[in-house]
């Protein structure tokens, strides 16, 4: 009896059926077996998913009648047909009951990654800020000892600064004084001077004319520490050229009344870096300006100014019809300027230019043991208003030339200016 497909013979088998076979069918007899079509079983019973119930722990397996496979006696369903592959209920895969193999995955906790993500956010923050405070603080130059300076008046409303503008020519190599134009005189002089009080009615900044005719009083020596006398009549930034700061100091109270609370002093080659440090300043030159003496050879109209171009705009006082006047003019627009370019959120949040221009700033400045970072901040931050219009700036008034050919102050607007300040009350005084 022939089992074979018909129009098969064992001729056309092939080498490869047959061979091995310890049974007297052929190999077409075994086609895939027939599965028992039921309800799958619950839990503890299935193939997989739960605990055997065979001996032994092992199913009976089918056996080979007639050319098929027969289901054992003891109702073994293999779950092929019913979508139970892999041993789960209801063909429900790895993750359906008694698979225990995977869980659906969670909703994500949106608000919870928020939570986290804000206090990871907060504490770099609050550690990049305190870093920076540290850092800051500890490359100001606290230089000036204000207790030196003897007889001084008391304190009024409000905060006074002496900002002070020296030709310091300190850390600065032999080609920057060329491509400056600072020249090397030894020693250190100021060009410029000015008070800024900062109280409730906006501040106010005054510029202090370098040729103002003063009295230098009786001071103590900031080396010696031994009482020197007066020395009468003289230029105003000729106490500075005598003792430093502190008889600077002494002498603009002495001739004011009004108590001066901090120092700060920044050289040229410092000046100059801050402004290249913070990309530069746009100002409005109200002429065309060519001094040799400074260097300073600009057109009139808006542009931005570098280091080399800043220090020579302020320099300049030989080519303004006012002279030193003029040139205190220039001075309060150029510094408010720059304090309002270093306020900008273009400098304050790029990291790129806010450190560098930090760095620059407080390599370059000298101030009193006293001043703090939130002093120095708060003097930026009056002068950024100044230029804002929340303030007033103006020139000490004068009334003429003096004997010596100084400048005179005002002495009755001079008192007026003073008063007002001290009661930090709006000021009226004028410098005309």
């Amino acid at each position: 009896m022939n089992n074979w497909p018909e129009g098969w013979s064992d001729d056309n088998r092939g080498s490869r059926y047959g061979r091995g076979s310890g049974s007297a069918q052929p190999e077409s007899a075994r086609v895939m077996r027939q599965v028992r079509r039921g309800p799958a079983p619950s839990p503890g019973q299935g193939a997989y998913g739960g605990a055997p119930q065979y001996a032994g722990g092992v199913p009976q397996q089918p056996s080979y009648v007639d050319g098929g496979y027969a289901e054992p006696s003891s109702g073994y369903d293999s779950g092929y047909n019913t979508g139970q592959v892999y041993g789960s209920a209801g063909g429900r895969g790895p993750g359906g009951p008694g698979g225990g193999v995977y869980e659906p995955r969670p909703a994500p906790n949106w608000r919870r990654r928020i939570k986290v993500t804000t206090l990871i956010l907060v504490t770099v923050l609050v550690v990049t800020s305190v870093a920076t405070y540290f850092w800051a603080d500890s490359k100001l130059n606290r230089d000036v000892d204000l207790s030196k300076v003897i007889e001084r008046p008391e304190a009024g409303e409000g905060t006074n600064y002496l900002i002070v503008g020296s030709d310091s020519r300190e850390g600065m190599s032999a080609e920057d004084k060329k491509r400056l134009r600072t020249g090397s005189a030894p020693g250190k002089r100021t060009d410029s001077m000015m008070i800024l009080h900062t109280g409730s009615n906006g501040p106010t900044l005054i510029s202090l004319p370098r040729d103002s005719n003063v009295t230098i009083p009786q001071f103590q020596g900031s080396e010696s520490g031994k009482v020197r006398p007066a020395m009468g009549a003289n230029k105003l930034n000729a106490a500075y050229s005598i003792d430093g700061p502190t008889l600077l100091v002494r002498t603009v109270e002495f001739n004011t009344g009004l108590h001066i609370d901090h120092y700060v002093e920044i050289g040229f080659g410092g000046f100059a870096n801050i402004v290249d440090a913070v990309g530069g300043v746009e100002m409005d030159i109200p002429q065309d300006i060519k001094d040799t003496k400074s260097g300073a050879d600009l057109k009139k109209g808006k542009q931005t100014l570098n280091g080399e171009q800043a220090l020579a705009f302020v320099r300049t006082r030989y080519a303004l019809a006012g002279s030193d006047l003029d040139r205190t003019k220039n001075q309060q627009k150029f510094l408010s300027a720059l304090a309002n370019q270093v306020a900008t959120p273009s400098t304050v949040l790029n990291p790129f230019k806010l450190y560098p221009t930090m760095g620059a700033g407080l390599d370059s400045l000298v101030v009193d043991k006293d001043m703090g970072l939130l002093d120095l901040a708060s003097m930026f931050w009056a002068m950024k208003g100044v230029s804002g219009g929340e303030g007033k700036s103006m020139n000490m008034p004068i009334a003429g030339n003096s004997a010596n050919g100084n400048l005179q102050w005002d002495n009755a607007k001079v008192k007026t200016l003073v008063q007002q300040l001290k009661n930090d009350e709006p000021v009226t005084v004028s410098s005309g």
